[in-house]
C-alpha cells in the first residue's frame, strides 16, 4: 500500500551559548568579583544606551525590510555577546576576565547568532509577544540573585562552582541571552528550553553547554530559583500594596469625600 513520504521536519535554530565545564577559580578574583567588574559595568551601560537607540532604528527598519538593517544587526550582534561575557563572569561561571572589545574569539564564553529574515507582524508586536519570556527570565534571575551571596560563598570556599549549580546558572544565562536576542530582533526564534535539552538531542557535544543537559540536581536548583523569584515578586508586591494603602488611607482621612468618589475616578483609587 502506497504511503505518502513524511513531511520534512524544519528545526528551528536558536541562538547558542558555548561555555567550558566548570573549573578551578582564583579565590581572590571571586572575593573581589564585583569590584573588578566596575569598569565593565560602565562600559556595558554605555553600550546598552546605544543599543536601545539602535534597536529602535532597527525596529522601524525591520518593519520595512523584513530584517534588521546591516549596521543594526552588526552592532547588536557584537553588543549581545559582550554583555553575555560580562554577565557570565559576574555570575561566577568563568574565572577569566572579559576583554574590553567586541571581538573575543579566544574568550571561553561564545555566543552564536544568525540574524536573518523576520516576520513583520511579529516585529510590530514584539514588545507584547516578549512579555511571557520577560516574566520567566525576570523570575528566575530574581531567584538566583536572591541567594547570590550564598552562591558567592560556596564558590569562594570551594574554589569552583559545583556542577549542579553551574548547570542551573548557565541555563539562566542562556535563557537571558536568547530573550535579549529575541527582544532586539536578532532572531525570530522565541526564547525556550530553560531546562535544557534532552540527552542525545545533539549528535555530538560541542561544548559543556551545547547541548545543555541538566542533571536532576541542576533542574531542582532551577525550579528553586523560579520559586524564590515568585516569592520575591509576591513579597515586594504585597509590601508595595500595603505601603500604598497606608498612604491612601491617610489621604482619605484628610479628605473624607475622597472615599466616596474614588471608585468613580479612573486611576489608582479605582482599584482599591
Amino acid at each position: 500500500m502506497w504511503q505518502a513520504p513524511p513531511a520534512p521536519v524544519s528545526r528551528e535554530w536558536l541562538p547558542v551559548l558555548d561555555m567550558p565545564a566548570p573549573g578551578p577559580q582564583n579565590r581572590w578574583t571571586v572575593l573581589l568579583r564585583v569590584l573588578l567588574l566596575i569598569p565593565q559595568f560602565v562600559v556595558v551601560w554605555v553600550l546598552s544606551v546605544v543599543a536601545f537607540f539602535v534597536t529602535v532604528i532597527g525596529w522601524f527598519g525591520a518593519l520595512v525590510l523584513g530584517r534588521l538593517p546591516g549596521f543594526v544587526a552588526d552592532y547588536l550582534s557584537a553588543y549581545l555577546p559582550y554583555d553575555t561575557r560580562v554577565t557570565a563572569y559576574l555570575m561566577l561561571t568563568v574565572d577569566r576576565y572579559p576583554p574590553f572589545r567586541f571581538q573575543a574569539p579566544e574568550y571561553p564564553v561564545q555566543v552564536g547568532l544568525r540574524p536573518g529574515e523576520l516576520n513583520r507582524l511579529a516585529v510590530l508586536f514584539r514588545i507584547v509577544l516578549v512579555i511571557p519570556a520577560s516574566i520567566v527570565q525576570g523570575l528566575v534571575n530574581a531567584g538566583w540573585w536572591l541567594v547570590a551571596v550564598i552562591i558567592w560563598l560556596v564558590v569562594l570556599i570551594l574554589g569552583r562552582m559545583p556542577q549542579a549549580l553551574y548547570e542551573a546558572t548557565t541555563a539562566i544565562l542562556r535563557y537571558r541571552m536568547r530573550y535579549l536576542a529575541y527582544l532586539v530582533m536578532l532572531t525570530s526564534a522565541y526564547p525556550k528550553r530553560l531546562f535544557g535539552e534532552e540527552p542525545g538531542s545533539e549528535p555530538e557535544p560541542v561544548s559543556a553547554t551545547r547541548p545543555l543537559v541538566l542533571s536532576g540536581a541542576g533542574r531542582g536548583l532551577l525550579v528553586l530559583f523560579l520559586i524564590l523569584g515568585v516569592v520575591s515578586w509576591a513579597t515586594s508586591s504585597v509590601t508595595a500594596s500595603v505601603n500604598s494603602g497606608d498612604n491612601n488611607d491617610n489621604d482619605d482621612y484628610g479628605n473624607p469625600t475622597q472615599r466616596v468618589i474614588a471608585p468613580l475616578v479612573p486611576g489608582p483609587g479605582a482599584v482599591r
